[in-house]
């Protein structure tokens, strides 16, 4: 995980750093998330109850949807730097017991330092569509999704 936060480059020349085949290319074969182009994948915990919600109603509509859940396949250096990319500090869930149970040295840390410690601290779930990433699940993002 990235020590500093601030060395994360912004949203546009991550998504150039890392583009779409090579993010695909840094995840395992074996997972079957080099599909990636073709799926919607949804970042999360088995027992979330908003990725539960998220992945029945994306089904339900039709869409291609695979699930990673993030403790049994945790994520790369690079998915992280990604995911921090685009969404900065947004992606810890401050409102958590797992935040609230942190040191005041950790939760003053940056987001990447919290994650690498917790993972399960990430705001779920994480929504990527192609190029497009939606981070929890409200009427809003439904919407969103539902209608590509």
């Amino acid at each position: 995980m990235l020590a500093n936060h601030s060395c994360l480059p912004d949203r546009p020349a991550a998504r150039a750093a890392i583009s779409p085949l090579a993010a695909a290319e840094t995840m395992p074969e074996a997972s079957g998330h080099t599909l990636w182009k073709t799926r919607m994948i949804i970042y999360g915990l088995d027992t979330c109850p908003a990725c539960q919600r998220a992945r029945k109603t994306l089904e339900a509509a039709g869409k291609d949807v695979s699930f990673r859940d993030i403790r049994a396949e945790p994520l790369s250096d690079a998915e992280w730097s990604v995911l921090l990319a685009e969404f900065g500090d947004r992606l810890v869930d401050r409102k958590s017991q797992d935040w609230r149970n942190l040191t005041d040295w950790l939760k003053h840390s940056d987001a990447d330092v919290q994650l690498a410690a917790k993972p399960k601290l990430m705001v779920r779930p994480v929504i990527r569509d192609g190029d497009s990433f939606h981070l929890g699940w409200d009427a809003d993002t439904e919407a969103a999704l539902l209608a590509e």
